[in-house]
């Protein structure tokens, strides 16, 4: 097959995944429109778009008739249904539908992140890209108006942004996009304003595009400072572009909520949940400190709230970190979001049965997903040593070279922590999988900056979610967040790893954990 007609067939490829992806969630939002209304979170996420499409802005109506402005729930994903609103109606199916375009733009991104990863394969692609499609939590889920699956879209296609901005180094304008897309997640989801000199570091690493292994830097000769400055330049247009999309947000919590808060007023609420005494590590309605209960504004109880949990912390720090495995198990053990709020909209159309039915596919699905990516994470462990160099090299003379100590107790590690993740993948406590996946890529050392951009971007929304619920309180959809990542970087488990350097001129998409899929013409770039 000719270069041309092989790109041509990828891009026919990730077309037909995102088509894929919209179907499964279109009809899944033709099902559900006229029998599932906004339940939970969804409740408030819906009344608030309806007050943002009648030009009421971000306000909330009590039942004694008095209104005040609001920022307990971050504005992103209501503001963009209330924009929705404004033109078409508010009718709930319109959010399923924003939903479903959401999702569908996550396959694709994973396709073309995954055709970075493998550049000389159609099937690894099309096989990560279509994990994304099916994914029956992620599929089932687009009909709830709430934010994890709408924040795992954004943050797909911000590290597909990333991958673009690692093709087309040293051009600085690729950074500016990866801070919008970061900066309207963070506008959904506020932690995910830590992805943002996350991916500009996975964007500046790696082989540049004429295939010099170097990252982006001035030359050996030129000033320490100029070039410390030069790296850090695309990191901080990144993080400020992300902030500057939030900015206008800040001014109005500023101005109208008596405290400035980036994006909302509910921090203080999840810590002290976290740091509850009796927590279960998952969500549990809020014991109202003493010191908070005559405190009702908002904000000002939002960091009452704060205050008194990291009391709690400072006094029990013991006890707050015990509830850590807890709260990851809430998270990662079993994620069941989409069978829950469908049972909870509307049990008649949705059964007790049916939920359990749902959850079971859809663990069986994620506990496949974590497999394959622990599979993926001790093969590429096992190709590069830490140092980024190959793990088997030869000695000047060509001799193999003699038995050495670190490679062996590298390879036990690797060999232990992906006995650890397999066995908590097949066990109720996938948590711990979790865990033993980012433990055995770490082993990768600086090769794993190098590797492709689905790759670091995957551990990365992994790594954070761990580090956000661990530190307040976990849940099972918050999981859904890193799905779409995970299940492209599941798909690269198909690809055939080689110990052989980079070559000079080879596709910049296989930096890092070296891919060597069958012979075949080099990649377009989207």
């Amino acid at each position: 097959m000719s270069g041309d007609a092989f790109a041509g067939a990828r891009r026919r490829d990730a077309l037909a995944v995102f088509a894929l992806a919209l179907a499964a969630r279109v009809a899944v939002v033709a099902w559900a429109a006229g029998r599932f209304p906004p339940t939970a979170d969804g409740t408030y996420y819906q009344r608030i778009a309806e007050r943002i499409a009648a030009g009421l802005g971000y306000t909330w109506l009590w039942p004694d008739g008095v209104v005040t402005y609001a920022a307990h729930y971050p504005v992103g994903y209501p503001g963009a249904v209330g924009a929705l609103y404004a033109l078409v109606g508010a009718h709930p199916a319109v959010a399923m539908l924003l939903n479903a375009a959401l999702g569908a733009l996550a396959a694709l991104a994973v396709h073309r992140l995954a055709a970075r990863a493998a550049p000389r394969s159609r099937a690894v692609p099309a096989l990560s890209g279509a994990l994304v499609a099916i994914h029956p939590g992620l599929v089932a889920y687009t009909p709830a108006l709430m934010t994890e699956g709408v924040t795992g879209s954004l943050v797909a296609c911000a590290a597909w942004a990333s991958a673009w901005a690692r093709d087309r180094r040293p051009a600085l304008a690729p950074f500016a996009v990866i801070g919008l897309l970061v900066g309207a997640a963070t506008l959904v989801r506020p932690q995910a304003l830590v992805l943002a000199p996350a991916f500009a570091v996975l964007a500046l690493s790696g082989p540049l595009p004429g295939g010099s292994p170097r990252a982006l830097a001035p030359p050996d000769g030129a000033p320490l400072r100029a070039r410390a400055a030069r790296g850090a330049a695309p990191i901080l247009l990144t993080l400020i572009t992300a902030l500057l999309v939030c900015a206008p947000w800040t001014a109005r919590n500023c101005a109208r909520m008596n405290q400035c808060a980036l994006v909302s007023v509910n921090g203080g609420w999840n810590l002290l949940i976290g740091a509850d005494p009796a927590s279960t590590g998952a969500w549990a309605p809020i014991q109202v400190p003493e010191a908070c209960r005559e405190v009702f504004d908002e904000a000002g109880k939002d960091t009452c709230f704060g205050r008194e949990a990291r009391r709690f912390i400072a006094q029990h720090p013991g006890a707050w970190l015990g509830l850590v495995p807890r709260k990851l198990a809430a998270t990662f053990d079993y994620c069941g979001a989409a069978g829950w709020y469908l049972h909870a909209s509307n049990p008649a159309a949705f059964g007790e049965a049916h939920k359990v039915a749902l959850g079971a596919v859809e663990t069986v699905f994620e506990r496949v997903v974590l497999l394959l990516a622990l599979v993926w994470a001790a093969r590429a462990a096992h190709t590069r040593a830490p140092d980024g160099r190959a793990a088997h090299t030869r000695a000047p003379d060509g001799r193999a070279p003699g038995p050495s100590l670190a490679p062996r107790a590298l390879a036990v590690a690797r060999l232990a922590l992906l006995a650890v993740g397999v066995a908590a993948a097949l066990h109720v406590h996938a948590w711990v999988g979790y865990v033993a996946l980012l433990a055995l890529a770490s082993l990768q050392g600086r090769a794993l900056l190098r590797a492709p951009v689905l790759a670091g971007a995957a551990l990365a929304v992994l790594a954070a979610t761990a580090l956000t619920h661990a530190v307040f309180f976990g849940a099972g959809r918050y999981a859904l967040v890193a799905f779409p990542l995970l299940s492209g970087l599941a798909g690269l488990a198909a690809t055939r790893q080689s110990s052989d350097p980079p070559r000079a001129g080879a596709p910049s998409g296989a930096g890092g954990a070296v891919f060597a899929p069958p012979r075949g013409p080099r990649d377009e770039r989207l």
